[in-house]
């Protein structure tokens, strides 16, 4: 006899639960209930910052319940990321989804929030948004929202599709009582790979207040809308760089900048103590200009 379809859609799902076992790990990294990580590497763990609270004690236990201790070589709170390095590189990667995130996908949420194994949450993708900015000072270009119910120690585990491939890394870590959100994994793994190689992430400034104006319609931009610099900081890189009140940034790098967000995104990693062209309408007119932007 065939099985029904509520059967094969059980299967797939606890399936894909294994699959998904093997990339998540415990993290223990704090006084009370551990939580979850992802193996981006066979030597490093991606996880929630704010999941890490004992820096030098760390302890990972994989899903053969073989155990690693590990080190913290970068975290940022703005992002709610942490990357771990282990000691001994046996991990299993992590397989990301190919196909992007759908709203209305039926996703599980995985945590190995405690030593008897791997847990699930089932829910549905209800919304797909951003760019944000976080109530902990850090950027998100894009994030996901779900409805399965998070678990203690589901912080820093993967939300999965039925093929047990990642969309994303979870996080309870940003509060506001919204529940845990999810970074999509294409953002997560960018992140990590600057707290890799630097410890933080670094995050620019040019010193200006700015309000968002309109662009006039004889100026050959392909946007609708730039900020106009109506504050200058003293001494600010803005100030250096010969940026003038009464100019409307309208990209940096090569980038087109219509509103705050952008610009405060544009302005964070590589671009940070470099000298960086700034496009402006000055007088009407597109200037280019080279500010080295600042860190904060």
């Amino acid at each position: 006899m065939s099985k029904n379809i509520f059967s094969e859609l059980s299967d797939a799902m606890a399936n894909a639960v294994e699959q998904a076992g093997k990339y998540t790990v415990l993290v223990d990294a704090r006084r009370r209930h551990p939580a979850s990580g992802i193996a981006i590497a066979k030597d490093l763990i991606l996880t929630a910052d704010h999941v890490i609270e004992k820096e030098e004690d760390i302890t990972i236990i994989f899903g053969d319940g073989k155990e690693s201790k590990a080190r913290l070589i970068g975290r940022d709170g703005g992002t709610d990321l942490a990357v771990l390095k282990l000691d001994s590189a046996q991990a299993s990667s992590v397989e990301i989804a190919k196909t992007p995130a759908r709203v209305g996908e039926f996703v599980l949420a995985i945590g190995r929030g405690n030593k008897s194994g791997i847990e699930s949450s089932f829910g549905t993708i209800n919304a797909i948004g951003g760019p944000v900015r976080t109530a902990r000072g850090g950027m998100l270009e894009k994030y996901i929202k779900t409805d399965f119910v998070s678990y203690p120690g589901f912080s820093g585990g993967p939300l999965i599709n039925g093929e047990g491939q990642v969309h994303g890394i979870n996080t309870s870590g940003f509060g506001g009582g919204g529940g845990a959100i999810t970074i999509p994994m294409d953002i997560a793994l960018k992140i990590a790979n600057a707290l890799e190689k630097d410890g933080k992430i670094k995050r620019g400034y040019l010193g200006i207040r700015s309000q968002t104006v309109n662009i006039p319609a004889d100026v050959n931009r392909k946007q609708e809308t730039g900020l106009l610099i109506v504050g200058i900081e003293k001494d600010s890189p803005a100030e250096k760089g010969g940026l003038i009140l009464g100019d409307i940034l309208v990209g940096v790098n090569g980038l087109a900048i219509e509103h705050h967000d952008e610009l405060f995104n544009r302005l964070s990693g590589d671009v940070v103590g470099k000298s960086t062209p700034m496009d402006v309408l000055r007088g009407g007119k597109l200037q280019t200009i080279n500010v080295t932007v600042g860190e904060r």
